[in-house]
């Protein structure tokens, strides 16, 4: 197996962490792993935001989270587990990550808006009534 690729802290441009966090799936598996004490698995994160990821896909997620920098990934078997590298990414850019974190529980709490379709149809129904 090749080995994993784990960028020093030092060579990881702030761009790279914004990048692999403007996906809502990313932000909120390194939320979850932010807030575990402990290694957590890949399987953990099958079903994330209440969306079914496939494995391939949820691969491609940690790659992309891993070279960015923020988990470190270690093969324990036929496992993989992943921990938060946020302690590293927080003495170079300082408060980014929990800025990111912090938002992403805000928006996460808030109750889903109506779609514009929905929306649209309800200000017909209006118009028609008034006419």
């Amino acid at each position: 197996m090749r080995p994993l690729f784990h960028p020093a802290v030092e060579d990881v441009p702030v761009e790279a962490i914004l990048h692999a966090l403007s996906d809502p799936i990313r932000v909120a598996i390194l939320s979850e792993i932010v807030g575990s004490e402990c290694s957590r698995n890949c399987s953990n994160f099958l079903n994330v935001r209440e969306k079914d990821i496939p494995k391939s896909t949820l691969s491609q997620h940690f790659k992309i989270l891993r070279e960015a920098g923020l988990v470190r990934g270690e093969r324990r078997g036929v496992e993989m587990h992943n921990t938060s590298r946020c302690a590293e990414i927080d003495a170079r850019f300082p408060g980014l990550i929990a800025a990111i974190v912090n938002a992403h529980h805000i928006q996460s709490r808030r109750k889903p808006r109506r779609n514009n379709t929905s929306r649209r149809k309800a200000v017909l129904r209006t118009v028609k009534n008034d006419k």
